[in-house]
């Protein structure tokens, strides 16, 4: 994906996302986030809408701390959310192809990881705000989800920090049905090591397969597996041990 297409969903999951927490309103349960209620949700998606922005805007080229959850509730806190929004996307944007800002997973450039980190971040997070409601979520295009489970095996759980890791060597393998993307995801008690499309044939230890936009949603531990064969212990591993987490 081009970073306007980025930007663009960004736009589009970010708008949604306010729908969502407007209708459901403050006090709704996030279901899909256990403890968190919806104004917990738009804080939280505010805070790091304003976090990235400063980096884009200031080009700060080491890591710079975010400016913490406001009080704000309400109708106060989506015009809050809603402005840091607009303002993300202007700035990403408006950029410069060749800016020069910190960033902290493995990209074409600053900008290119940016723009697509948010897309993700506001996508993930539109899911939560819809599953206060009660309903189904919104779906993602095949090539966003792919795009997706790929920043997330390989890059957030490419990091030293990851702990999806098992005593001894195993191999699991995720399989999207609806396009050509397979991943083998190498696991043992380093960090895990994912190849797109490696090992596509051979033999593993557990299989994640199913649509594309279903296992997206399923790895983030926003919705069940869609299909899983293998020894479960391993998607049961995924679930407890793979939270990506704010710090």
């Amino acid at each position: 994906m081009e970073i306007p297409e980025f930007v663009e969903t960004l736009d589009q999951e970010g708008r949604s996302l306010a729908a969502a927490a407007e209708q459901a309103g403050p006090d709704a349960k996030v279901a899909t986030c256990p403890g968190w209620r919806v104004r917990d949700l738009v804080r939280h998606t505010g805070m790091v809408h304003r976090w990235a922005t400063a980096f884009v805007a200031e080009g700060y080229a080491t890591y710079h701390p975010d400016g913490g959850l406001p009080e704000l509730d309400a109708a106060e806190l989506l015009a809050w959310f809603r402005d840091g929004h607009r303002r993300l996307v202007d700035t990403l944007a408006a950029a410069p192809p060749d800016l020069a800002c910190w960033s902290f997973l493995p990209a074409p450039s600053p900008l290119a990881f940016w723009a697509r980190r948010q897309a993700h971040e506001t996508t993930v997070h539109r899911v939560d705000a819809q599953s206060a409601l009660g309903e189904t979520p919104g779906t993602v295009t095949r090539g966003f989800a792919v795009d997706g489970i790929d920043e997330l095996l390989r890059g957030f759980h490419g990091r030293p920090r990851s702990e999806v890791r098992t005593p001894t060597p195993r191999v699991l393998r995720v399989r999207a049905t609806d396009v050509d993307a397979v991943w083998t995801v190498r696991l043992s008690p380093e960090p895990p090591v994912s190849e797109w499309g490696a090992g596509a044939g051979g033999d593993v230890d557990c299989e994640m397969a199913g649509p594309a936009a279903g296992l997206y949603l399923a790895l983030w531990n926003r919705l069940p597996f869609p299909d899983m064969t293998g020894d479960a212990s391993l998607a049961a591993l995924w679930r407890e041990k793979s939270g990506i987490t704010w710090s």
